[in-house]
C-alpha cells in the first residue's frame, strides 16, 4: 500500500515540473516564475493561482521496482491560493480539494493505474481521502526471517488486481485532531517466479480477497503541509479484516507514527520520525509490515512487526538552498525472531533542496541514500515522510 501512496504523492513533483512548460503567453509573463522579493526562480504564483484540470507527468524512483514514469490528470476544485485565504480567515491550515487519475510504469515491468481524491467539507470539519487502483506490480519476496542483511533468498513475484482505500475523518471540536473510519479492499492475485518452488505460507498467506474496516486518529499541528519547520503529525490506525465484511481470511493490521520538527536555530531544522507497524492472524504475505526507509527497497525486510526510527537535519545554507542529512534504523521481527534477536537495518544519506515556492514553504530536490545492500536515488517534493 505504501508503494501506491508514494506514486500518488509524486504527482506534486510533476505539477511543479509542468510549471516550466506553460503556454507561450504565460512564459512571456516572466514574473509568473520569478519571486519579486529576490528575483529567483519561484513557482509560488503559478501554484497559488492554478485550478481546474491539470495534466502532469509522474517520476518514480523507488528502487524496489526501478525507475519509471507516467502521467496524471489532476483537478483542483479551488486553487491553493483560495485554500490559503480560507486558512487565514479560519485560522486552520487546510489542504485544497484535489481529484486525479494516473497511469505509470517502471523499468521492471510494473504498471499501475488509478484514481484518487482528497476533499475537505462542512466548514472544514470533515475530510475524505480515497482512491481505487489497478496494480500489476513486480517485487521480490525475501521471507520473514527478521533483518539478516546477509541473506540473498529473494524470490520474484507479481501481484495484480484491484485496490480500494476509503477514509472519512471528523475534526474533534476546534482542535487539530481528526478521527474516523477507514475501509480497505484488496482483490489481488499473486504469482511467483515459475522457475523456482513457491514459498510455503501459513493458511491464508496468499489470500485473494481482503476487506478490512478500521478506525484512525490523526493529529496535525505542523506549520506547513509541504516542508514543515515546526509542530508534529501523529497517526494511529487499527484495521480488522474478516469474512463477515468480504475478506477470505481473518487478520488485523496496526500502525502508529509520529513526525516531529524542531527549529534549533534560524538555519537548522531537526526532524524526528518514529514509525511502528504490526499484523496478526492469517496475514497475506504482501500485507506484512516492512521497514520503510530511504535506501531500503519497499518490502525488503518484512515480518509480523516492523519499527523504524529516523532523524533528519535540514540546514538552510541560503534563503533558497538547503542541505539535508538523514540517518535511520529499523527492525523487523516476530515470525522466528524476537525484537532483541532481530538484526538492525540502517540507512543514511544526503540531499539537496531548493525553495521552489517561497510563499508555500515548498522545497524540492533529490536524496542519495545508502542502505545495507544498495545506494538509491530519490526525487523529493516536500517532506520525504508520509
Amino acid at each position: 500500500m505504501s508503494f501506491f501512496r508514494r506514486i500518488i504523492s509524486l504527482t506534486w513533483i510533476a505539477a511543479l515540473g509542468l510549471g516550466c512548460q506553460a503556454s507561450a503567453q504565460e512564459q512571456d509573463k516572466r514574473s509568473l516564475f520569478k519571486d519579486p522579493e529576490d528575483g529567483k526562480l519561484d513557482a509560488s504564483e503559478w501554484l497559488l493561482e492554478r485550478k481546474g484540470f491539470l495534466p502532469v507527468p509522474i517520476l518514480i524512483t523507488e528502487p524496489a521496482v526501478g525507475y519509471g514514469a507516467g502521467a496524471a490528470l489532476l483537478f483542483f476544485r479551488e486553487s491553493i491560493g483560495d485554500a490559503v485565504t480560507k486558512a487565514k480567515e479560519s485560522g486552520r491550515l487546510t489542504p485544497p480539494d484535489i481529484y486525479g487519475a494516473a497511469l505509470a510504469a517502471t523499468a521492471n515491468g510494473t504498471k499501475v493505474a488509478g484514481a484518487f481524491g482528497m476533499v475537505t467539507f462542512a466548514e472544514q470539519l470533515w475530510r475524505w481521502r480515497g482512491g481505487v487502483a489497478r496494480p500489476d506490480v513486480n517485487l521480490d519476496f525475501y521471507g520473514t526471517n527478521g533483518t539478516d542483511s546477509t541473506r540473498d533468498l529473494k524470490l520474484g513475484y507479481n501481484v495484480e488486481g484491484w485496490i480500494s482505500t476509503q477514509q472519512l475523518m471528523r475534526r474533534l471540536g476546534e482542535s487539530e485532531n481528526f478521527i474516523g473510519p477507514r475501509w480497505i479492499y484488496l482483490d489481488l492475485d499473486t504469482r511467483f517466479d515459475p522457475s523456482r518452488p513457491d514459498p510455503v505460507f501459513a493458511p491464508g498467506g496468499r489470500a485473494v480477497k481482503s476487506s478490512g474496516l478500521g478506525l484512525t486518529f490523526e493529529h496535525d499541528s505542523r506549520d506547513n503541509f509541504f516542508t514543515p519547520s515546526s509542530g508534529w503529525k501523529g497517526y494511529l490506525e487499527s484495521m480488522l479484516y474478516s469474512p463477515d465484511i468480504g475478506s477470505d481470511n481473518t487478520y488485523q493490521t496496526y500502525r502508529a507514527y509520529a513526525f516531529s520538527y524542531f527549529p534549533l536555530k534560524k538555519e537548522f531544522i531537526l526532524g524526528v520520525r518514529a514509525d511502528g507497524r504490526a499484523a496478526r492472524g492469517d496475514v497475506p504475505f504482501y500485507q506484512l509490515p516492512f521497514i520503510e526507509l530511504r535506501g531500503i527497497p519497499v518490502a525488503r525486510y518484512q515480518d509480523e512487526n516492523a519499527a523504524v526510527a529516523e532523524a533528519e537535519l535540514r540546514w538552510d545554507v541560503t534563503p533558497r538552498w538547503a542541505l539535508i542529512g538523514f540517518l535511520g534504523a529499523g527492525r523487523a521481527w516476530g515470525s522466528t525472531t524476537n525484537f532483541s534477536d532481530a538484526d538492525t537495518a540502517k540507512a543514511w544519506g544526503l540531499g539537496l533542496r531548493y525553495l521552489i515556492a517561497r510563499r508555500l514553504g515548498l522545497y524540492m530536490g533529490a536524496d542519495i541514500a545508502r542502505g545495507p545492500e544498495d545506494t538509491a536515488f530519490y526525487i523529493q517534493a516536500g517532506s520525504a515522510w508520509r
